[in-house]
């Protein structure tokens, strides 16, 4: 705490910049003086619960969370997330949560409900770590002239299809410059940034943490992508899939377990170098990944993502890193051992998305499920192993509410809020009119 308030005090300017991340996964922020947040350290904070209640656009849901007055909440700083923002002159940030509130808007909490999790796998004895990677499209757009065009005909970073390109990388050096070392000195290390394949398509690996941390630096990962960006000019989105014609965006998870400074997924008797940990944590996710896609999945958007050949699944299987499959076991030996859960995207929030996977995980070991399904090799699209995934939000929704073990997962009252959340985002979505629609029979039909 003391170095904490140091840093405070030595600040350049007066401000402090806090966060939580809302539903959606989306960072809300407000700047507070210095001495109110020494202040709130002690005793927490109000933050207006409507953050909980209302959709991406601000829209307040038509089931308010518990409170239609949307008071304050109480909301607690965290210490140990302090770092400067390089591009806004050094100003201190730190996260908060409702972890240590007993108001209902803590059940909704993403980052709340992650901390359970976690601390459930520490009960269990386990510390997990996870390390996401993230692809996102860069346009030469400005919010005004997105607005402008109507979301249409943007402009790329660059042109044609330059998967893992020396030239492009080149020919925006600078930028990429600033991505890696600005994300550095924000506290989000990145392990490697490369362009992937479509116009001005990029990847970054972020190097694998505690879950609780590689969550945070996820969620600061896109905020700081999208500021430096704007800095640049440039405009970056995280939408799953903005093209039809180009692959979607993965937001992948790697994973592990550890145990006493081991991991705990290697056994080098183990086929494939599998501990029976290892398995019965898999086992635990193949059973209750379509039931928990929503998670992974949150938006309308998501769904389209999930096409033959399109590098996403299209059912819930496994395979020995096998890229085609919705969850990629990559044998890396005592250090390098991991599950790579490929099915969210790049539209997930970190904090569900980890809890979801971890949670599921955990299922399978403290109920020892047997890994029945004959790992793919090959195609995944070519086979059909494993159970289709729901394709669109309203049917995974559907399959999220029905009842199962999943269902009491991740608490009842988020299981509860987050349900609807989504039924109003399909809702939302199939009272719209859309382009295709008008096209395709305003004339004719």
């Amino acid at each position: 705490m003391n170095n904490l308030l140091k840093q405070l005090e030595a600040a350049p300017s007066a401000q402090v910049k806090i966060g939580v991340t809302d539903i959606d996964g989306v960072l809300r922020t407000k700047y507070l003086h210095r001495k109110k947040v020494i202040s709130a350290l002690q005793d927490g904070i109000g933050f207006c619960n409507v953050i909980f209640g209302w959709d991406s656009q601000d829209t307040p849901y038509a089931h308010p969370i518990h409170d239609p007055g949307y008071a304050d909440s109480h909301v607690s700083l965290r210490p140990e997330t302090i770092r400067r923002i390089p591009w806004e002159n050094g100003t201190p940030f730190l996260l908060a949560d409702f972890a240590d509130s007993d108001d209902p808007a803590s059940a909704a909490c993403p980052r709340s409900l992650l901390r359970r999790v976690v601390a459930q796998a520490a009960n269990m004895g386990f510390t997990a770590r996870f390390g996401p990677e993230y692809e996102w499209f860069v346009y030469r757009e400005t919010p005004d002239s997105l607005v402008a065009k109507d979301f249409r005909n943007l402009q790329p970073l660059t042109p044609g299809m330059f998967g893992y390109s020396g030239l492009r990388t080149g020919m925006n050096a600078d930028y990429f410059a600033d991505l890696f070392g600005q994300l550095d000195r924000f506290g989000v290390e990145l392990e490697g940034l490369h362009t992937e394949t479509g116009p001005g398509v990029l990847e970054a690996a972020i190097s694998h943490q505690p879950a609780l941390e590689a969550a945070d630096r996820a969620v600061l990962f896109k905020q700081g992508v999208r500021q430096i960006s704007y800095r640049h000019g440039l405009l970056a989105s995280f939408m799953a899939k903005p093209r039809t014609d180009l692959p979607g965006c993965g937001g992948h998870l790697h994973q592990s377990l550890w145990r006493d400074g081991k991991n705990a997924f290697h056994d080098e008797a183990g086929a494939h170098g599998m501990s029976d940990i290892f398995k019965h944590y898999l086992a635990g996710q193949l059973a209750l990944l379509p039931n928990l896609l929503p998670l992974f999945a949150p938006t309308v958007n998501s769904y389209k993502r999930y096409v033959s050949g399109s590098w996403s699944a299209t059912r819930c299987n496994w395979g020995i890193d096998n890229r085609t499959v919705a969850l990629r076991v990559i044998p890396g030996g005592p250090k390098g051992s991991r599950l790579e859960t490929r099915v969210p995207g790049s539209d997930a929030n970190p904090y569900l998305a980890i809890a979801a996977a971890l949670a599921a995980g955990l299922y399978g070991i403290k109920n020892k499920l047997p890994l029945n399904l004959p790992p793919v090799t090959g195609s995944a699209y070519e086979q059909n192993i494993g159970a289709l995934l729901p394709n669109n939000l309203g049917a995974a929704a559907g399959a999220m509410e029905a009842e199962g073990p999943h269902h009491d997962l991740l608490g009842k009252g988020f299981t509860e809020h987050f349900i609807k959340t989504r039924h109003w985002e399909w809702q939302r979505y199939q009272a719209a009119v859309t382009d295709w629609e008008l096209k395709r029979y305003l004339e004719i039909i």
